[in-house]
C-alpha cells in the first residue's frame, strides 16, 4: 500500500518548509517570460516565448485557479502544506499574475514590437495605418468580416449573451435609437473564431515591410457599420476565461467515451474565473462585465494591447525569417540502415535522447510490426499523440491485417480529450481492442509492446519512454526513449498491460517500478539507503531531474536525507514545493531549473547506491497525482554505456549549465545563473545539439 501524502511527521509539517504549488508554477512562467527579455534570444523566438507565456497562463486559470475558486466557494478552507488557504492563495496569485502580465505587455510594447519593426516586421495599430492600408482594411472588413459578424444589442429581449471560454469579444457603447425605436446603451460583438486574428497585408500597401493588422483593429475601425444609424461612443476588447476542468463520477458512468463527449461541450461555458479587458475600458463598463460574469476586482486584468497574446504566434509562422529564429537542426537518425528494427534490438538495447536524436526509430518499429507477418500482437498506451499520428496509422493497419492490437487510450488527457475520443473511435472501427485504463487512475505510462513469433518461440520487443508518442513534441521536448528485447522487461510490460485491460492483483515485476504500487516505495527506500550511507561516513548522493516536485512525503524524505548529510541535486523545470538550503533541514539540497529552446521533460532518478550508480528513467514526476492516482512506469538503465549517457547527457551537463539555469533559494525565489568573468558559456541544450544532432 502507498502512504497517504498527508501523513507527514510533525517536525517537518511547518508551513515554512513548503512553497505554494500555484506560486511555484507562476515562478516557472516568469522564467519562461524571461526568455522573451533576453537579447540573445532570436527576435521571433522572443515573440514566441511571449505567446507561450500567454497560453500556459490561460491553462493555469482554467484548471488551477478554477479549482481553488471551487474549494473556496464550497468552504473548504483547509490550508495546503505551505499554510495558505484557498482564499489566501487566490489573493497571492492575483498579485503575482498582475505583475507578470504587466511585464509581459511591457516587453511586447517596449522591446519586442519595436525590434520587429526595425527588422521590417510591423504589427500596425489602426491609428498608424496609411491611407492605402486604411482602404485595404476597409475592403477586407466589407468582404471577409462583416458577413460573419453578429452584434447583440442588450435589452430585455436580448440579455447578455453567453461568451465562449477565451473567446474574443467587444463591449460597445451606443447612443441613439435603432430602426425599431430601441435605445440600448450597450451591445456585445463576438469576434468570429473562424477568422484569422493576425492578417498579413498585401505587398502593395506594405511599403517594403512585412505588415500585419489585428482582426480586432479592423473590426474596431469599422464597428459603426455593425450599428447603422447609431453613434458608437466606445468599443473595447474583453475576454473571459472559464473553468475548463472536466468532472465525472467514473463509478457512475457506464461508457466513459460517451460521458466525456457530453462533457466537452460544457467546457466552453464553465464558471468564469478571469476577465481581461483593454486598459482604456471605462470603469463603468468593466463593472458591468464583472457583474455579468460574477467576478471580483481581483479577477480583472487590464492589458495594454491584444487581450490574447497567443494569437500573435501567427506572426512567427507567417514571417518566414529563419535568421530571426533558432538555427534549424536535423535530429540525428540512429536507426538501422536496412530498416530492420527487430535485428537491431536483438543485438542490444537502444537509447534515444530527443529531440537531439530522431523519434523515427520508434515510428519505424511500430510500422515494421504492423506489416510483419510474424508479429502477432501490438499493445500501446496512448496519452497524447497529435492529430496526424503515424502510430494511429500503424495500429489501424495492423488491426486490419488481423493482428491483435490493443490500445489503452487515456480519454482524460487534459485538453486532448476530443483528439483521443476520435483516435479511439478510429481504432475500434479498424477492429482494435480499445480500453480506457483503470477507473480512478489516469494511464500516464508510455509503453509499446510487440509480440513476434520467431521459430517456435514468442519474443517481446518493448519501447519505454519519458515522453508521449507525439512526433510533434518529440521535436520540442527533451525526453529519453529505451527500446529493448530483454525478456525480463518484456514480461514486466506484459503484466502491466494485463492489469490495464483485465482484472487481478498486481504481479511482482522483475525490473520495472509502477505507480501506484511500487514507485514511491522504491524512492523512499533509496533515499533512506543514501541517508544511512551518509551517516556512516560513506559516499552518498541523490540526483534527479523532473518537471515538478510537490508530494509532501517525498519532500519529507529528501529533508531527512539532507539532515543525514546526503548531497542532493535536483533539476526541476516547473513546480518545486521543497525549499532548499534551510539550516538544519535542507542544507545539502540544491535546486535548479533549466529554461531554454526546448521544454525540459525528462524524468531521471540517480543514486550513488554504494558505488553501484542506480539510474532510472520514468514517466512520473514526484507529484501526488503521479505517485498515487496514475499508472506510471519507472525503468532502470543497466547497460553501462547507456547509463553513462544518461548521467552525462541528462544530469551532469544540466548541473554544469550557466546559461539557461536558474538557482532556487530557500525563500522559493529563483535567480538566473550567468558565467563569471572569463568563464566559458555552458548551455546543456546547446552542447547536446552540437554533440548529438545534425545542425
Amino acid at each position: 500500500m502507498t502512504e497517504d501524502p498527508r501523513d507527514v511527521p510533525d517536525e517537518l509539517e511547518e508551513a515554512a518548509y513548503y512553497v505554494n504549488r500555484e506560486l511555484s508554477l507562476l515562478a516557472f512562467f516568469e522564467r519562461v517570460l524571461a526568455m522573451a527579455a533576453r537579447p540573445e534570444t532570436p527576435l521571433l523566438e522572443r515573440l514566441r516565448f511571449l505567446t507561450i507565456t500567454s497560453t500556459i497562463l490561460d491553462e493555469f486559470f482554467e484548471i488551477r485557479v478554477a479549482g481553488l475558486k471551487q474549494r473556496a466557494h464550497l468552504g473548504l478552507a483547509r490550508p495546503g502544506p505551505d499554510g495558505l488557504t484557498p482564499l489566501e492563495a487566490l489573493r497571492a496569485i492575483s498579485e503575482r499574475v498582475r505583475s507578470l502580465v504587466d511585464e509581459q505587455y511591457r516587453l511586447l510594447n517596449d522591446r519586442v514590437l519595436p525590434a520587429l519593426t526595425a527588422d521590417g516586421i510591423r504589427l500596425i495599430k489602426r491609428r498608424d495605418w496609411s491611407p492605402a492600408q486604411r482602404a485595404w482594411c476597409r475592403h477586407y472588413f466589407d468582404e471577409q468580416v462583416a458577413p460573419v459578424l453578429t452584434p447583440v444589442g442588450l435589452d430585455p429581449a436580448h440579455p447578455f449573451p453567453r461568451v465562449l471560454n477565451k473567446g474574443l469579444a467587444m463591449i460597445v457603447q451606443l447612443e441613439g435609437a435603432d430602426a425599431f425605436g430601441r435605445r440600448s446603451e450597450n451591445a456585445v460583438l463576438h469576434v468570429p473564431r473562424c477568422l484569422p486574428r493576425v492578417i498579413p497585408m498585401p505587398a502593395e500597401v506594405s511599403e517594403g515591410a512585412l505588415c500585419f493588422a489585428m482582426l480586432s483593429s479592423i473590426i474596431h475601425a469599422h464597428v459603426d457599420e455593425a450599428f447603422p444609424g447609431m453613434k458608437v461612443l466606445g468599443c473595447h476588447q474583453f475576454r473571459v476565461t472559464r473553468n475548463a476542468d472536466l468532472f465525472l463520477e467514473e463509478e457512475e458512468v457506464e461508457d466513459l467515451l460517451d460521458a466525456l463527449k457530453g462533457q466537452l461541450h460544457h467546457r466552453r461555458y464553465g464558471d468564469a474565473v478571469r476577465l481581461e479587458v483593454a486598459s482604456n475600458c471605462p470603469e463603468v463598463l468593466t463593472r458591468f462585465l464583472q457583474e455579468q460574469f460574477g467576478l471580483g476586482d481581483d479577477d480583472v486584468y487590464r492589458v495594454e494591447g491584444p487581450v490574447n497574446l497567443h494569437r500573435l504566434s501567427a506572426i512567427y509562422d507567417l514571417a518566414d525569417r529563419p535568421e530571426l529564429t533558432f538555427p534549424r537542426f536535423v535530429p540525428a537518425l540512429r536507426g538501422p540502415t536496412d530498416g530492420d528494427m527487430f535485428a537491431v534490438l536483438d543485438r542490444g538495447d537502444m537509447l534515444l535522447h530527443h529531440p537531439y536524436e530522431s523519434f523515427s526509430p520508434i515510428v519505424d518499429l511500430v510500422r515494421q510490426a504492423a506489416r510483419d507477418p510474424d508479429v502477432l500482437a501490438i499493445k500501446q498506451t496512448v496519452y497524447r499523440t497529435g492529430s496526424q499520428s503515424p502510430f494511429l496509422e500503424a495500429l489501424v493497419d495492423a488491426a486490419r491485417a488481423g493482428k491483435e492490437v490493443t490500445a489503452v487510450v487515456e480519454l482524460r488527457a487534459r485538453f486532448d480529450e476530443a483528439a483521443n475520443i476520435n483516435l479511439a473511435t478510429q481504432l475500434q472501427e479498424a477492429g482494435a481492442h480499445v480500453v480506457y485504463g483503470v477507473v480512478g487512475y489516469k494511464t500516464h505510462a508510455k509503453m509499446l509492446l510487440i509480440v513476434r513469433r520467431e521459430g517456435t518461440e514468442l519474443k517481446r520487443y518493448v519501447h519505454l519512454g519519458t515522453g508521449n508518442y507525439h512526433t510533434g513534441t518529440a521535436r520540442a521536448y527533451t525526453d529519453f526513449s529505451l527500446m529493448t528485447s530483454r525478456r525480463d522487461i518484456g514480461e514486466d510490460v506484459h503484466h502491466i498491460f494485463m492489469q490495464l485491460t483485465g482484472l487481478g492483483r498486481a504481479k511482482r515485476l522483475h525490473k520495472l517500478l509502477q505507480s501506484p504500487f511500487t514507485l514511491q516505495r522504491m524512492l523512499l527506500e533509496r533515499f533512506a539507503f543514501e541517508a544511512a550511507e551518509a551517516r556512516e561516513g560513506r559516499p552518498a548522493r541523490i540526483v534527479a531531474k523532473m518537471n515538478s516536485l510537490q508530494d509532501p512525503v517525498i519532500i519529507q524524505a529528501l529533508y531527512r536525507a539532507s539532515q543525514a548529510g546526503v548531497p542532493i541535486d535536483l533539476v526541476i523545470r516547473g513546480i518545486c514545493c521543497l525549499r532548499p538550503g534551510i539550516p538544519g533541514v535542507s542544507e545539502t539540497i540544491r535546486v535548479r531549473s533549466i529554461v531554454g529552446r526546448f521544454l525540459e521533460h525528462t524524468r531521471i532518478f540517480a543514486f550513488h547506491a554504494a558505488g553501484e550508480e542506480r539510474v532510472y528513467l520514468a514517466s512520473a514526476d514526484w507529484m501526488g497525482r503521479n505517485l498515487y492516482r496514475r499508472v506510471e512506469t519507472c525503468f532502470p538503465i543497466e547497460d553501462a554505456a547507456l547509463k553513462a549517457r544518461v548521467l552525462d547527457e541528462g544530469l551532469e551537463r544540466y548541473l554544469d549549465d550557466n546559461v539557461g539555469a536558474w538557482s532556487m533559494a530557500a525563500d522559493g525565489d529563483c535567480v538566473p545563473l550567468e558565467p563569471d568573468e572569463g568563464e566559458p558559456r555552458r548551455s546543456a541544450q546547446e552542447q547536446l545539439l552540437a554533440r548529438l544532432a545534425e545542425t
